[in-house]
């Protein structure tokens, strides 16, 4: 509901602000905020740290 879609500069921004070592502790345990709640991998509790954490690289690569 809250998160910024795929692409959305503005959007991305502040998150990116925070710098990747809070984006991949939000992907991986998970975030409450204003805008929502994110549950700890998504939802994928399965998926290995390392492949949450490509995802957020290209989350971010293709909001810069």
């Amino acid at each position: 509901v809250g998160s910024p879609k795929l692409g959305d500069h503005k959007a991305w921004a502040p998150r990116i602000a925070q710098g990747k070592a809070t984006l991949y502790l939000h992907a991986l345990k998970g975030y409450a905020g204003e805008a929502g709640v994110m549950p700890a991998k998504g939802g994928r509790t399965d998926l290995a740290d390392d492949l949450i954490k490509q995802g957020v690289d290209y989350l971010v690569s293709k909001a810069q």
